[in-house]
């Protein structure tokens, strides 16, 4: 059974929406890969999940089980949920107030262990590679090759239409014809 580990911080001064964008850029990544992305993230908010993921880091090395290479850890999870509101007025004009929402959210990282594969031993088979050639597949999604007689049918079409004629409005109001 891989190891699981997890790291909460609540109460982060942010909203949850814009830690969320901060979040799927880590999600699914290593960890390394994850803490250099986030040194590198133009958000106020990529400090603190960062200290998140060094502690769920730090909690998944303390487990049992844990094989003692972190490399071997990802970001199994990370979700940021909305914590209080604290709410404010700020004067206005006319003696009227607004009010002023500073939103709050928790923040949760879970990072887990990559299992790994054991590969079974590799099937002969009876039927050399040279006996078949073989023929490269095409890429998903790609058109296949046009073949080289409908393009020479198509070539003939444009050059058997008699040149269409073009209606021009002159200043008038009548329509001239011009060939173009």
């Amino acid at each position: 059974m891989a190891v699981q580990a997890h790291a909460t911080a609540k109460y982060v001064r942010t909203s949850a929406q814009k830690a969320g964008l901060v979040l799927d850029l880590i999600r699914g990544r290593d960890v390394n890969a994850a803490l250099a992305t986030l040194r590198f993230a133009r958000k106020g908010v990529a400090r603190d999940i960062e200290k998140v993921l060094r502690s769920a880091i730090a909690n998944a090395s303390q487990k049992d089980g844990f094989g003692g290479d972190v490399e071997s850890l990802y970001v199994n999870a990370c979700y940021a949920n909305q914590g209080p509101s604290q709410k404010r007025i700020r004067p206005a004009p006319m003696g009227r107030a607004f009010r002023v929402v500073k939103r709050t959210a928790h923040l949760t990282v879970q990072v887990a262990e990559r299992p790994t594969l054991i590969a079974p031993p590799e099937p002969v088979s009876p039927v050399s590679p040279t006996t078949e050639p073989s023929v490269p597949k095409r890429a998903r999604g790609a058109k296949p090759k046009a073949k080289p007689a409908a393009k020479k049918k198509t070539a003939a079409k444009r050059t058997s239409k008699p040149a269409a004629k073009k209606k021009t409005a002159s200043k008038r109001g009548r329509a001239k014809t011009a060939k173009g």
